[in-house]
């Protein structure tokens, strides 16, 4: 037998509404191309099924018809990097709340899941240590000449400039200064005081931040005003020696420009875990001076698979039960 459920209020393009609705149970689906490992899974699991609710996988499918069909009955949707357009929107007739199980969340159409009454949510902090810690890596990587057998340098003493100050630039920041880096940063939306809790000199604009850093880190979103704005012009501020380091998306960079700047500028490394889209043309003209994993990997561990997925059921039952909105990203 059903019941009646009092959905939370959703606030959507102005107006407040309350949905009544009646069904046997909710059901959650986690939709993963590139599936949670197993323990993740059975967090999952637990979280949804102490609540009262049932869960549904779809693992590794190929093709997105499979995700239209299995969210045909959803009314929540975990995801990781699965795109959720106005298409799967449409076809999920009962869906009240997704989460993609990370930070980012560009692969989510806001304005459609506004459209639609559906909140979108992402959670923040739960990957965050594991990308700090790849930048990092990638740092070294890049200092040692990509392990080539050359002479290299070292971190410490360098100058980093750590572009947005979130939750993932706070955690290379705290593993920089262990490497004994003077670290900088710039965000626009940050307080000084934040900065300078964590030991960080704050900048006021990015064009200062990569005047003063030796190695520049990214941790933009990819946003109308970001994408496609770390440029030449931008990039060819950094001293002689410089590195960049991106780990947030590949949209923010300006492609063909930073293939310019590196064909003039024979001192400038980039290293990075989004493979750009003119990788074949990087690799033959900057062999010694460019490097990309094969498939984004900040997130690629144990414990960021199992803390943000976990996260996830977490804050949907939060929604479906008491109405927190706390990581609405389409308000």
């Amino acid at each position: 037998m059903g019941y009646s459920y009092i959905m939370p209020v959703i606030h959507t393009k102005g107006k407040t509404i309350q949905l009544t609705t009646t069904f046997d149970t909710m059901k959650v689906l986690v939709a993963t191309e590139k599936p949670f490992a197993k323990v993740a899974v059975d967090g999952i699991r637990k979280v949804t099924e102490e609540a009262g609710y049932t869960l549904a996988l779809l693992e590794k499918y190929t093709s997105k018809q499979q995700l239209l069909d299995a969210v045909a009955d959803a009314d929540a949707l975990i995801i990781r990097s699965d795109v959720v357009d106005a298409e799967v929107l449409d076809a999920a007739k009962q869906l009240k709340i997704v989460v993609r199980a990370g930070a980012g969340y560009d692969n989510i159409d806001l304005n459609a899941a506004t459209g639609h009454n559906v909140v979108a949510m992402n959670t923040p902090g739960q990957n965050s240590n594991a990308v700090a810690e790849l930048a990092l890596g990638l740092m070294v990587y890049a200092v040692r000449n990509f392990y080539n057998g050359a002479s290299g340098a070292e971190l410490m003493g360098k100058t980093l400039g750590i572009h947005a100050f979130g939750n993932v630039g706070r955690n290379v920041a705290r593993i920089a200064k262990g490497f004994g880096m003077n670290v900088i940063a710039y965000d626009a939306y940050c307080p000084d005081e934040a900065m300078t809790a964590a030991g960080v000199t704050p900048v006021h604009s990015a064009e200062e931040l990569y005047k003063q850093a030796d190695i520049v880190s990214l941790h933009i979103p990819a946003t109308a005003e970001t994408k496609g704005s770390i440029n030449k012009k931008l990039l060819n501020l950094m001293p002689k020696g410089a590195i960049l380091v991106n780990t947030a998306r590949k949209e923010v960079i300006n492609e063909d420009e930073l293939v310019q700047l590196m064909t003039e500028r024979t001192d400038f490394k980039y290293v990075t875990d989004i493979m750009p889209a003119c990788d074949v043309k990087m690799r033959e003209l900057f062999a010694d001076r460019y490097f990309s994993t094969p498939k984004k990997m900040g997130a690629q561990t144990a414990e960021a698979n199992i803390n943000a997925g976990i996260a996830a059921a977490k804050q949907i039952v939060d929604y479906l039960k008491n109405g927190n909105t706390r990581f609405q990203v389409n308000k």
